[in-house]
């Protein structure tokens, strides 16, 4: 195995352990206030001029986009092994249709929803229980996982270029973050979990680069 494959296998399966852990909690809905009062307060704080745009960034973590990129950046990058990254983007949705089944967690009422785009991708109409955990958190960490690996070990850009990289991708992943609550999709509880999952998922596959 290569040097850096141990600890990330180590580390891979530390954060699914903590999502495990995390959704067992969610399930005891020992987060329920803490989801709530968070809802309120970004959809008090945030000026509705950025519904829109956290709308169209909605669509941009939808699995037919997510996926769209997760190819193209697989056939450009060729020492990818691509059908190990694919089997581990592929088992964030079969636990995530599982969480969504299992785990007790209904999603935001509808005087939260805040989404103002009239198109919406057919994954959004999968509904098969419960909202936890958020597919696009989960989307989101397995990509900036994946971007910021190739980054690290990339010899094209300099050490400031790959700070500027690792601070665009921790922005995009916050915004989303941040976008899911705000537009009464997710609980701030199913975005946790989507994190810890596509995180974990992410640095599983990496093993395999």
């Amino acid at each position: 195995m290569k040097h850096h494959r141990l600890p990330l296998l180590f580390l891979g399966v530390i954060t699914f352990i903590i999502f495990v852990v995390f959704s067992y909690l969610v399930h005891k809905n020992i987060f329920t206030a803490l989801d709530f009062d968070t809802t309120v307060r970004l959809q008090n704080k945030i000026p509705e001029i950025f519904i829109t745009p956290f709308s169209f960034l909605s669509l941009l973590g939808s699995v037919e986009i997510v996926s769209i990129i997760l190819l193209i950046m697989l056939v450009i990058l060729r020492k990818l092994r691509a059908i190990f990254v694919l089997f581990f983007f592929g088992m964030i949705h079969i636990i995530e249709l599982f969480g969504k089944a299992f785990v007790t967690h209904p999603g935001p009422p509808f005087m939260f929803h805040k989404y103002d785009l009239g198109f919406t991708f057919p994954s959004s109409y999968v509904q098969p229980g419960s909202s936890y955990p958020s597919g696009h958190l989960a989307r989101t960490a397995f990509i900036a996982v994946l971007f910021a690996f190739i980054i690290y070990g990339s010899k094209r850009f300099s050490k400031t270029q790959k700070q500027l990289l690792y601070c665009s991708i921790t922005i995009i992943v916050c915004l989303m973050f941040v976008s899911r609550v705000y537009l009464g999709e997710h609980w701030l509880s199913d975005v946790i979990g989507g994190s810890f999952l596509g995180s974990a998922m992410g640095l599983l596959s990496i093993i395999f680069i």
